[in-house]
């Protein structure tokens, strides 16, 4: 694509955007500011709004508990069955529980409980922090048994993948990575690396959250074991809205949930006093779910559900290359690198720019121009592209504005302290 650096060319872009009109299906409260942090957390589906009302006004102000019997109980399942369309998953193999954490602590346990004998858990250290966390805390829970090996990455922006590959072992119990990256937005290739480690006997958990509802998973076709992903990004779902997990059919009867409560039961209104794990999925699910912010995922996945998964992808493609070609002609010889991958095939749905003056150029771009993106260091400003509702006009916008603020030093006015919340 050749572009043209007027906003005229961005407005003629968007006015051949079939997916434009999805934009007036979120609340867009302050018309002059750009919002590129989706993939952080999604804007509020108007239809969102329209259904919080209804749950506290008649599901619970009206019907009270008898809602438990009229699609409350039922939602973790036909939640997760909608957002298994987005993710090449069959309906029941999708369920919607607790935090992505909470679930990735259960598969983690649970795959390695079920490949005892193998003490190897292999990752990058492009991984989110928090499953670092998390697989930490699995070896001290289980006497550290287990090694955890973190690979490296040579650049910070490509996945190590020779490297995890070589390192795939009979003594690997599970590979578990991001499937796109959470500072670069490089997307591994899902089924090269599942197949490489099922040839070694491991199992493979992929984590989905800066995945799903902007790129395209298939889950069967790379024959995955397990995932798990956030709602709150891309989904639209609302700020901390419970996660979803997904474990293949043939893996839910020989895999046990480690936090076994009421809502996983087999009869749970019998009340006995053993725990048998429910068949399938439920089994996966721990306490009561949280109605109000499970429910208000729906909306969000229904419109990417109209939207399709394609054209989404295809205008986050087109968005990211004209957001690139733009740093090249007017970012990069002020400073500003690219720290996202170039290939389209290996990208996801955020852009990431370094500059070494990364955090105080973020702050200027929050607090002088009305553009909200996010940081995360020790350079990175990341731009999130979410085809529903991002523009032509904000990604144009957003370059002009990133130049003026080192063109003009608008940034020497702020600390070097970090805010809580990058």
């Amino acid at each position: 694509m050749t572009i043209s650096t007027d906003l005229a060319y961005a407005d003629r872009l968007d006015a051949q955007d079939d997916l434009g009109h999805f934009r007036d299906r979120f609340m867009i409260a302050e018309d002059e500011l750009i919002y590129m942090d989706g993939n952080s957390l999604g804007r509020l589906p108007m239809a969102a709004t329209e259904l919080a009302t209804d749950m506290i006004h008649q599901q619970w102000g009206t019907r009270l508990i008898r809602s438990w019997n009229e699609g409350w109980f039922t939602a973790p399942e036909r939640i997760g069955a909608k957002i298994a369309h987005l993710i090449g998953a069959h309906e029941d193999e999708v369920i919607v529980a607790e935090s992505t954490s909470i679930n990735l602590f259960k598969l983690v346990m649970a795959a390695l409980r079920l490949q005892s004998g193998r003490a190897h858990i292999l990752t990058d250290d492009l991984n989110f922090p928090s499953d670092l966390y998390i697989l930490q805390g699995v070896i001290e829970l289980l006497d550290k048994q287990h090694q955890l090996e973190i690979m490296p990455s040579a650049d910070g922006v490509y996945g190590p993948v020779s490297a995890l590959q070589a390192r795939l072992s009979e003594q690997t119990a599970l590979l578990t990575l991001s499937h796109t990256v959470f500072k670069s937005g490089y997307l591994y290739d899902m089924a090269a690396l599942t197949a490489a480690a099922h040839d070694a006997g491991s199992l493979v958990l992929w984590d989905l959250s800066h995945s799903v509802g902007a790129v395209p998973v298939d889950l069967h076709a790379a024959n995955a074991d397990l995932a798990i992903g956030c709602t709150y990004k891309y989904l639209n779902g609302g700020p901390g809205a419970p996660a979803f997990l997904y474990v293949r059919r043939d893996l839910q009867e020989k895999l046990l949930n480690p936090l076994s409560g009421w809502m996983g039961q087999r009869d749970l209104f019998d009340f006995k006093l053993d725990y048998q794990p429910a068949p399938g999925l439920r089994r996966f699910l721990t306490g009561t779910p949280p109605m109000m912010s499970l429910a208000l995922i729906e909306p969000g996945v229904e419109l990417l559900l109209e939207a399709g998964i394609d054209k989404l992808r295809a205008k986050s493609l087109r968005q990211s290359n004209y957001l690139i070609q733009l740093w090249q002609r007017e970012l990069e010889p002020l400073g500003f690198t690219l720290k996202t991958p170039r290939e389209a095939q290996q990208r996801g749905s955020h852009v990431s720019l370094g500059h070494q003056e990364g955090l105080r150029i973020d702050l200027a771009l929050i607090n002088d121009m009305q553009v909200l993106p996010d940081f995360r260091a020790p350079d990175n400003i990341r731009l999130g592209i979410t085809p529903l509702y991002t523009t032509y006009r904000d990604i144009y916008q957003t370059v002009l504005r990133l130049k003026a603020i080192v063109t003009e030093r608008l940034y020497e006015k702020y600390s070097t302290d970090a805010p809580i919340v990058t």
